[in-house]
């Protein structure tokens, strides 16, 4: 169990996580290779965890070469790099609070800008 407590903007976050063994295996994964990885999972904090995370600067970059790019075809693209749709749709959870993507609803799926 993971529990998460700070502010989006002006809204405060207290969000308790609870991972099965699979969801662990794939957090290790993302984070392998960095210095945290000796580190216990609860000691894993959202900043730290994206610290050497290959998948979420591979999602940003998905985001960066194509400019502007459709949920639905970000999602596939996501869901494939990352190994499943659930993986997928976490990682365009994040882009959607990134600061570097801006979201807007276009007429048929939200689209995601890049701002940089």
């Amino acid at each position: 169990m993971v529990r998460i407590r700070g502010r989006i903007g002006d809204w405060p976050v207290d969000l308790t996580l609870e991972l099965d063994h699979e969801d662990w295996a794939q957090l290790a994964q993302a984070v392998q290779g960095a210095p945290l990885t000796s580190m216990p999972p609860a000691a894993l904090t959202p900043a730290a965890t994206t610290v050497g995370d290959g998948l979420w600067q591979t999602a940003l970059q998905l985001v960066r070469d194509a400019g502007q790019i459709e949920g639905p075809r970000l999602l596939a693209q996501l869901a494939a790099l990352a190994g499943g749709d659930v993986a997928g749709k976490r990682l365009l959870v994040r882009l959607r609070h990134c600061a570097q993507i801006r979201m807007e609803t276009g007429a048929d799926a939200p689209i995601y800008h890049w701002q940089g």
